[in-house]
């Protein structure tokens, strides 16, 4: 396989903010010896985060076997999603906030046409849908575990208990029409085609406030391991919260 030199988009502070996660990890069970130093397993692994690049590409560039690799990202992966914050961690900081955006997103995943529960009518594709919350400026503040792409948003945020977590918090919220009948701190625009000009009014209103949420899908598709996930499902949520934690690393 040839080799190249490439790029990666991000700061030496993200590198920094991993290496030294990752050598507190190697502390903590006591290794000795690693075919490479924990500056480079970080640099391994964004590479794979953010670049997407495969195990097989990764292996031939660092010259190290493909299981090597493997268990590299899936360490730092699994150290990275422990210190995702919370549902409860995040309302806590949403308070000082004067409100939330709630919105989801489709996580395309390698799945076939037999996979139902993965197969999202919406997008007319096989994903994983992960519920996302905002600040009103856009930043990202949490990101829910990964459910089938089959599962309407509304569903999924009742699921995570994000809709009890903001009326218990007293938050205020926007979000689309998908949210529909979530309760009176979820905010959403009104249906139907003959609405009143004020209707009108409210939701081209609604609207401008609830687009600036898309700061954050662009934030996380800017991840590129996400635009097309080839892991098994079930790893999915730790790499979200993975790179929610090494979004706010650096943030």
């Amino acid at each position: 396989m040839l080799v190249f030199p490439s790029s990666i988009d991000l700061s030496s502070r993200t590198l920094r903010y991993l290496t030294g996660q990752l050598v507190a990890r190697r502390r903590e069970v006591g290794t000795r010896w690693r075919r490479l130093a924990a500056g480079r397993q970080a640099l391994l692994v964004l590479a794979h985060l953010r670049c997407g690049d495969t195990y097989a590409q990764l292996a031939a560039g660092f010259g190290i076997g493909i299981a090597t690799v493997y268990r590299y990202i899936r360490e730092a992966v699994e150290v990275l999603a422990t210190l995702a914050p919370t549902l409860r961690e995040a309302m806590t900081t949403a308070r000082a906030k004067a409100f939330v955006i709630l919105d989801g997103t489709l996580l395309p995943i390698d799945r076939i046409a037999a996979d139902t529960p993965y197969y999202s009518g919406k997008h007319k594709r096989h994903g994983m849908n992960i519920q996302v919350l905002t600040d009103p400026f856009g930043r990202l503040l949490w990101a829910s575990p990964a459910l089938p792409g089959s599962t309407h948003d509304l569903t999924a945020a009742r699921t995570h208990g994000i809709v009890d977590a903001l009326a218990e918090a007293g938050i205020k919220c926007w979000a689309d029409k998908a949210y529909q009948g979530a309760g009176r701190h979820v905010r959403v625009p009104f249906r139907g085609r003959r609405l009143k000009r004020w209707q009108r009014r409210h939701n081209t209103t609604h609207a401008k406030i609830r687009c600036v949420g898309e700061q954050a899908m662009a934030t996380i598709k800017g991840w590129r391991l996400l635009r097309k996930l080839r892991c098994s499902t079930n790893r999915i949520t730790d790499v979200v919260k993975a790179v929610l934690v090494l979004h706010h690393a650096t943030a």
